[in-house]
């Protein structure tokens, strides 16, 4: 270990000054002072002898070389992390952690609720959730950075070799409308209806807005028609934009349960139409796989699956999940992406 050119703090630091894009920033996020951050920097360029940082800017920006080392600098700290839960797995679900990814409306709405399942279980066991577009996620969980997800966009095609991709449940999109708007009072709204209202929708690249338009398009319903008053970045925000009477919106039925109980937004049936969208669980079966992502993937996952879920389909998750985790302990495994 003497030999290497670099350490373990080192590459903290890197990762950090990368992160923050600016040294004091990252001494600041690592609880140390700015000067032992740039004693540390250039103790590294003088170890391995090149530039890392490009200094000529305001901005702390990395050189080619520091950019390599980036690469290489986290999936070494992956590794290092991997390292410490698999030994704290062996006191048995008596600690170690737990880390969830999500995309926006599962990660706000549904994941909660599972996790304070599991933390009623196992609360010695620390649980993260980490919510990010279903890219970002993706990425989270094939780098080792996140055990599952359960996500509702499509996976990056980049990916689709290093990841298990399984359909979870359905998840329904509904319109939702003033309590007083006039289309209340019917059982029922026509397609042709839909062109009269004025919509609140999120934005025109968010992922939940491309789904709504691509199921909508093929009950033959024209998005581009509607009437788009206003665009929001948030659920809550256009939850709050129907209620006060500002237009109509499609959203998750998972995001307005307590509102419909409540009587403060209107649910609206269209003839004909069901917009369904379909959430995807996602793990990487060649990356280490804690007793926690077990316990919660065997006893959490099946309570809020849909009917049709496949028990089958659940167990073959559950032995590649056993197996990582028996392979990772065989000297043979190498652990990496």
């Amino acid at each position: 270990m003497s030999d290497l050119p670099f350490t373990l703090d080192q590459l903290r630091i890197l990762k950090a000054i990368a992160q923050e894009g600016s040294f004091k920033r990252a001494a600041d996020s690592l609880y140390v002072s700015q000067p032992a951050v740039s004693l540390q920097v250039q103790n590294l360029e003088r170890q391995l002898d090149v530039p890392l940082f490009d200094r000529g800017g305001r901005r702390a920006q990395l050189t080619e070389a520091g950019h390599l080392l980036l690469n290489y600098g986290e999936k070494i700290l992956s590794l290092c992390q991997e390292t410490c839960r698999a030994i704290e797995d062996l006191q048995n679900l008596q600690g170690g952690t737990l880390i969830v990814g999500a995309s926006q409306t599962t990660g706000t709405y549904l994941l909660p609720r599972m996790i304070g399942m599991f933390r009623q279980k196992y609360p010695d066991v620390a649980v993260q959730l980490h919510v990010h577009s279903t890219r970002r996620t993706a990425w989270s969980v094939a780098n080792g950075q996140v055990d599952l997800a359960i996500i509702g966009g499509e996976i990056p095609g980049e990916l689709s070799e290093s990841l298990e991709v399984i359909p979870y449940a359905e998840d329904e999109l509904a319109l939702i409308l003033p309590v007083f708007h006039p289309f209340t009072k019917l059982e029922k709204i026509q397609k042709e209806d839909l062109y009269k209202l004025q919509f609140i929708a999120l934005d025109s690249q968010s992922t939940i807005r491309k789904v709504i338009d691509q199921v909508l398009g093929r009950c033959e319903i024209d998005t581009r028609r509607f009437k788009v008053e206003m665009e929001l970045n948030s659920i809550e925000a256009i939850k709050n934009a129907v209620q006060s009477g500002l237009g109509a919106a499609f959203v998750s039925t998972s995001a307005i349960a307590k509102e419909l109980q409540m009587g403060v937004l209107h649910r609206t049936p269209i003839e004909g139409v069901v917009v369904k969208r379909t959430l995807w669980l996602i793990c990487n079966p060649n990356r280490y796989r804690s007793k926690a992502a077990e316990a919660f993937s065997q006893e959490i996952l099946p309570q809020f699956a849909n009917p049709g879920w496949n028990q089958d389909v659940l167990k073959l998750t559950q032995k590649s999940l056993m197996l990582t985790t028996l392979e990772v302990a065989t000297p043979t495994s190498s652990g990496e992406d």
